[in-house]
């Protein structure tokens, strides 16, 4: 997954995830990494909405230029990885979202099928938007400028989506949000146990494109080239 979707709807999105800011922003189809994407945080004990550059940057770091680039946080490895150990316990968001895209090798001369991955839709409605689970941090420069970040906390694939990909990213319910949100009243241990496969296992899960239509999906925003980074244990090159 190197591509994300994101609908933002001013009663959907506030009321499930509880927000009180109203943000003027424009749906976005295809966000790619480094661009900033919306994160939900527990700010004065109410939920609060923000944006935040994909792509995580730990408060320690001393030149950006040389940090690899942390759009991903394995969930089996954030308690003890030092890019994310802090921010599991301190700074843990979610990231709504209608999906995200990901790629299936399929012949060795033919190209990657796309696919879209949403929510299953309800009896004659919409898709429901979904949560990532996130992680945050505050990186400040030696000038006093401040650049906020995010990455996306990552699971083993459930069945249905390992057809096209071993990983995928760690889902939090509604009924969790609380429990992944609140870092002072639940420790880092007992938070980490929400990072699971998607239960609803389930094909409505995927949405195979055809060659044609699935070009005209991507098309509209194709994601810059990655500039050229440092590989990191803590960065798997996708979910």
């Amino acid at each position: 997954m190197r591509t994300l979707r994101h609908f933002l709807c001013a009663g959907g999105d506030r009321a499930l995830f509880r927000y009180g800011e109203q943000p003027n922003i424009p749906p976005r189809y295809n966000i790619a990494p480094t661009q900033p994407i919306p994160i939900v945080r527990l700010v004065d004990g109410k939920q609060s909405f923000a944006l935040m550059r994909w792509g995580l940057l730990p408060s320690w770091v001393e030149d950006p230029k040389t940090f690899p680039l942390l759009i991903n946080a394995r969930g089996e490895s954030v308690l003890d990885k030092p890019a994310f150990r802090n921010a599991m316990r301190r700074r843990r968001c979610l990231i709504p979202t209608d999906g995200f895209y990901e790629w299936q090798t399929g012949a060795a001369s033919g190209p990657k099928q796309p696919y879209f991955v949403r929510a299953k839709r309800s009896e004659g409605g919409a898709a429901p938007p979904l949560a990532f689970a996130g992680l945050w941090e505050t990186w400040t420069g030696p000038n006093g400028e401040e650049l906020d970040t995010a990455a996306i906390v990552t699971t083993d694939a459930n069945r249905i989506l390992s057809a096209i990909y071993p990983r995928m990213p760690a889902f939090i319910a509604p009924a969790d949000f609380d429990r992944w949100l609140d870092c002072d009243a639940v420790p880092a241990e007992e938070a980490a146990a929400l990072i699971k496969p998607a239960e609803k296992d389930s094909e409505a899960l995927i949405a195979p494109l055809s060659a044609q239509t699935a070009a005209e999906r991507v098309a509209p925003q194709q994601p810059p080239k990655p500039s050229k980074i440092k590989k990191s244990d803590d960065q798997p090159t996708l979910f």
